[in-house]
């Protein structure tokens, strides 16, 4: 079977993706074998593959595929989220595009468009993450509205209202009028914004006094019903118990007193609008004040508003403005900066809303899993760093808005019956609450058609935080066989901007639901970010085309060059040029296979001694690594454990090992040596496999023709062994001898096919082990071991060892002497200059250890080159 010259990432992923596929290579069921299992962090069933999937779901693949060469039942399980908002947005776009407002659509109709619209568009990101090599096991892929993953969901909501966990209050709420739905407190970014201070003359009931109040939002004038001033504030002791005047509306509300004013922000006279701020609404349930909602679902002022009715509240501001100055009772405006609540999603600016919701008491949830995590350490963070966020979160925990105004989700599974909205009953079905709704009224009369089930739907986080349950149907069978093999499942990726979205959520429903953590180690992923520290957006233009990256520089390339820099919770700073490096790694290791099997073999051949020793050397190194590689999995420090392969493959390998048994030019190989290069080259795919998969696949059906069971992706990943520590030692000082050889040669052009002798005063002792390497990579005659410097000879030093190499051919003396000299005399200038430091005693004892030591360092250095200077001289002399 001939080897292409070069690797052909295109023509090779297809196929080794299908050929995986086809061979169930990715599916798991459950066995004898220890499981080991990772849930996707579930994309939205919007999305396309961008540079934080990669990451994410590259560290994945990393984890799952090296588990499957451990022998374990690795179960990579696939799906997408609803993503209620941006669905619904997405649908409710498409149908304006077809001239239908979602507005005159039954609930049903809009549902089924959103159902066409998720099997027209939804999980394009599944199949993009395919071109990455992602080892997802296919036939388990879930869409968080499967009709099992629903029932789960509202399963849970039923239980957790039994449980008087789940209630229904009317609350000041998050309002976000661009979806027109509630958010949860989580779900608001809160940005600094520069804007407005108004401020503005009220006008004192039955008086010729006027009071002045500072605002920013000056449209909401409509809504106040009361204006609070400090009872401690002798400043407005005259204005107890009486009225103002609200301007443009003309409504007369109460001047009220109360400690919450700060008599040192603004005029010290606060306007108190109990409709649209939480702080107010407050207020005014302490007061008993009117409340009056001035605004529409989308933001735009109702009736209340007077003239401005129907006008967008940023347009109403600047209208109100003008009107209030045309009054003359605005006194100035000022610049103000001031923190504003923005939609996580739609970016839409917040309003604060009185609502009927429904909402979930966390306080007593919440304590296991802030155990899990803080105390008994059954959950651990990656990094650790992440434990104080969490703390922050959990500890401060509020009450969980669930219910959310939009069509798509899970309908919540309350059914009302009478007039009130205190008249419903909760049930997992309309036949269940029928039942229930008879018991409560004790009506046998009653209908199915006498019930309405409510309209909202739950909040998309709400089926989410089940996920590594309901996968594997845990939550409506808690007993089957999955759900006891496979949970709870082992790690968990994903990134830390939802360590309390999702994260923490998940945590909770475990011990909720399982009475047990959901996975033990969540591995926390930075954000991706050019080389100028800012996050990719498609404003700013800066993020790459991701499917474009992989058909540039193949899959491998692609998930090396993201790989390469970034450890774990610190942004990766993303270059292209990580992308070709990764590509050229992959380019390196082909080579250094096609390099192996253009050998020609003669079985009659001896194993020289110099193979020998390379490949127990290579073996022991190989070993060294492995352990550190062992190491930086435990610890979740992929990037280290790929840079520990990296130079493991590029220096070790390519770099010494086949420089060590590569046959003569034009000669052939002994048998031994390259089964047992062949074997080694095998390890090597085997630890390099999780991260560039194709391609080394494509080396290792290569190598010999094998049997699907025998394929790399499921071989096995090398066992640890003894590490002879003290080979790789001596190797370190033989190849510094080399490398003095070689700068002779090249210095002195001296041709490598030229044989030349070779002679060592061996101060240090060192072992003859590697002589035969030495002989061979130098071209050596032979080494002499010696007692005295050779006359005549050039000479260099490693440690204490001399080595001389006598002179070839015709070489300047004077010219030779008056170079070594110069050299000397510079070195000997140098380490004075060391040693003046060294002497230095405040310098000694202030400077940082790591630097003293350095210095040190610098002398030996020095003294040890001036000694094989002067010994250098000596021999030309």
């Amino acid at each position: 079977m001939e080897i292409p010259s070069k690797y052909d990432a295109r023509k090779v992923e297809a196929k080794w993706y299908d050929y995986w596929m086809n061979h169930g290579f990715f599916h798991s069921t459950p066995d004898e074998r220890e499981p080991y299992t990772i849930v996707i962090p579930p994309p939205n069933v919007t999305g396309v593959l961008h540079m934080g999937h990669m990451l994410n779901n590259t560290i994945q693949d990393v984890l799952i595929r090296r588990a499957r060469l451990q022998g374990k039942n690795a179960c990579w399980v696939p799906g997408t989220d609803h993503a209620s908002i941006a669905t619904e947005a997405k649908v409710v776009a498409k149908l304006k595009d077809q001239g239908i407002d979602k507005n005159d659509l039954t609930r049903d109709e809009f549902l089924k468009h959103a159902w066409d619209w998720t099997h027209e568009y939804g999980g394009v990101i599944l199949e993009q993450l395919k071109k990455l090599g992602c080892s997802c096991d296919w036939d388990r892929t879930k869409f968080t509205m499967d009709d099992e993953m629903s029932e789960s969901v509202i399963k849970v909501f039923v239980d957790l209202y039994e449980k008087g966990l789940i209630y229904r209050g009317f609350r000041m709420v998050n309002w976000d009028p661009e979806a027109k739905t509630t958010l949860s407190d989580e779900e608001v970014i809160h940005e600094e914004r520069q804007g407005k201070l108004y401020y503005i003359n009220y006008k004192v009931a039955d008086s010729d006094d006027v009071l002045t109040i500072a605002t920013t939002r000056p449209e909401t004038i409509f809504g106040d019903t009361a204006i609070c001033i400090n009872p401690n504030d002798e400043r407005f002791k005259h204005l107890k118990g009486k009225s103002a005047i609200v301007p443009i509306a003309n409504r007369v509300i109460p001047i009220i007193e109360d400690d919450y004013v700060d008599v040192e922000f603004g005029t010290g006279c606060l306007k108190v609008t109990p409709a649209h701020d939480e702080n107010d609404k407050n207020l005014g349930d302490k007061h008993n004040l009117e409340v009056v909602d001035i605004f529409n679902d989308d933001a735009s002022l109702n009736s209340y508003g007077l003239q401005f009715e129907g006008m967008d509240r940023f347009e109403a501001r600047k209208a109100v403005a003008k009107t209030l100055e045309d009054l003359g009772v605005l006194v100035k405006t000022e610049n103000h900066t001031n923190k504003v609540g923005t939609s996580e999603r739609t970016k839409a600016v917040i309003e604060p809303r009185l609502s009927d919701q429904w909402f979930l008491k966390m306080e007593d949830l919440v304590k296991p899993a802030i155990d899990a995590v803080l105390k008994t350490g059954e959950v651990k963070l990656f990094p650790k760093k992440f434990e104080n966020t969490y703390r922050h979160w959990m500890e401060n925990i509020r009450d969980w808005n669930i219910s959310r105004q939009l069509l798509w989700g899970q309908q919540i599974p309350a059914y009302y019956f009478g007039d009130g909205k205190e008249d419903f009953v909760v049930a997992e079905s309309l036949e269940k609450a029928l039942e229930k709704a008879r018991e409560v009224t004790g009506k046998s009369s009653l209908q199915a058609n006498d019930l309405v089930q409510d309209t909202d739907a739950l909040d998309t986080w709400f089926s989410s935080w089940l996920w590594p349950i309901s996968v594997f149907d845990g939550i409506r069978k808690p007993n089957n066989e999955e759900i006891n093999y496979y949970y709870p499942t082992n790690d968990l990726v994903t990134g830390p901007d939802i360590l309390f979205f999702w994260v923490a959520r998940m945590i909770i429903a475990g011990y909720e639901y399982r009475g047990e953590k959901p996975f033990s180690n969540v591995y926390l992923t930075g954000l991706v970010r050019d080389t100028q520290r800012r996050k990719m957006s498609k404003q700013l233009g800066n993020s790459p085309d991701a499917l474009k990256l992989i058909e540039t520089y193949g899959a491998g390339g692609v998930r090396v060059g993201l790989l390469l820099s970034s450890a774990a919770g610190n942004d990766l700073m993303f270059d292209e040029a990580l992308c070709q490096q990764g590509k050229a790694f992959g380019n390196k290791i082909w080579n250094a296979f096609r390099l192996i099997k253009g050998w020609e073999v003669d079985s009659s051949l001896h194993q020289p001694e110099s193979s020998k020793i390379a490949i127990k050397w290579y073996q022991s190194k190989f070993q060294s690594a492995l352990l550190d590689i062992e190491d930086h999995f435990s610890k979740y420090r992929l990037s280290d454990a790929l840079m520990t392969i990296y130079k493991l493959i590029f220096d070790d390998f390519c770099g010494w090992f086949l420089e060590m048994i590569k046959p003569g030019y034009q000669e052939p190989i002994d048998s031994k040596t390259l089964e047992e290069a062949i074997a080694i080259l095998e390890n090597n795919l085997k630890i390099v496999h999780p991260f560039m998969p194709f391609l080394t696949e494509e080396i290792w059906q290569y190598i010999t023709k094998r049997n699907p069971e025998e394929a790399l992706i499921v071989s096995k990943w090398p066992e640890t062994k003894a590490i002879n520590t003290e080979l790789i030692e001596e190797f370190n000082l033989a190849s510094e001898v080399i490398s003095g050889i070689r700068n002779i040669r090249k210095e002195k052009n001296i041709a490598f096919k030229d044989a030349i002798d070779f002679s060592v005063i061996n101060n240090e002792g060192a072992t003859k082990t590697f002589d035969s390497l030495i002989a061979k990579l130098g071209n050596l005659n032979a080494i002499s071991y010696v007692e005295e410097p050779l006359e005549g000879a050039l000479t260099f030093r490693v440690k204490s060892n001399e080595y001389f190499v006598p002179m070839v051919g015709t070489i300047d003396i004077t010219a030779e002497l008056e170079k070594l000299q110069s050299e000397l005399d510079y070195t000997e200038g140098f380490l004075k200059s060391v040693q003046k430091k060294l002497a230095n005693e405040r310098f000694v004892n202030n400077a940082p250890e790591q630097v003293v030591a350095a210095e040190k360092k610098k002398e030996a250095d020095a003294l040890a080159k001036i000694e094989t200077l002067k010994s250098s001289l000596k021999s030309l002399k």
